[in-house]
């Protein structure tokens, strides 16, 4: 499925619901020590797991931004640097994570492909040290779904994203399927160990972190993961 701002009421359908500000959006909490402590034993092989299988995310996602020449770009959960290279040398790129393990492979993955637009920093997604509106594109690969406050997140990135700039948030989100649904409810306390919650409500984040979506595609093989893409007003 695909939704763009081209088809308005159905976008309302998903981001709708009476309690979808208030409700909560995992069966399943961690904290950063947690969080950390996964990526620690997740760096070496991270590239190996999730690499491949997630890739054709990664390349809507960039495709999605409609990147131009001098685009400040902030990456949120930027890992082992596995995006780096797909970005175009001449935007500047900013990544950041709270594993300094991951940070490790991204820093040699710069180094290997001598990368001089881009400048990492371990820090807490949910406290970015940065300016109001100090970037263009803000992104989020396949991180909302493990950090303990995901709203919290969403806003920190939205604060630091300029008027007009873009938000994009790849991730995969719960199943509408009630069925599905009920299944990524029961293994979300378990999928967390490897990285991410299976559970987390797409709705009730959206509807938390004030983010109104222009686009939500679906991605990868199988389509279970979401490209989410809004504009800060």
């Amino acid at each position: 499925m695909t939704l763009f701002d081209t088809d308005r009421r159905r976008t309302d359908e998903i981001v709708g619901g009476s309690d979808v500000g208030s409700r909560a959006l995992s069966v399943t909490a961690v904290e950063n020590d947690f969080v950390e402590g996964v990526y620690e034993k997740l760096a070496s092989v991270y590239d190996l797991i999730f690499g491949p299988a997630l890739h054709p995310g990664r390349l809507q996602a960039i495709q999605r931004m409609a990147l131009v020449p001098g685009a400040r770009i902030l990456e949120v959960g930027v890992g082992t640097g596995i995006n780096i290279g797909l970005y175009p040398r001449d935007c500047s790129i900013t990544g950041i994570d709270l594993s300094d393990s991951m940070l490790e492979k991204a820093r040699d993955r710069v180094a290997r492909q001598c990368l001089r637009n881009v400048r990492l920093f371990q820090m807490d997604a949910a406290d970015l040290r940065f300016r109001d509106e100090s970037f263009d594109i803000v992104y989020a690969p396949y991180l909302i779904s493990v950090v303990p406050d995901p709203v919290k997140v969403a806003r920190e990135m939205k604060r630091v994203s300029r008027t007009g700039g873009r938000i994009v948030v790849l991730n995969h989100f719960r199943s509408p399927n009630p069925i599905l649904s009920r299944v990524e409810r029961g293994l979300s306390p378990f999928t967390v160990h490897i990285g991410f919650k299976s559970d987390l409500d797409l709705p009730a984040f959206l509807a938390q972190a004030e983010l109104r979506p222009e686009s939500i595609e679906k991605v990868n093989f199988p389509k279970i993961w979401s490209l989410v893409t809004c504009t800060k007003e």
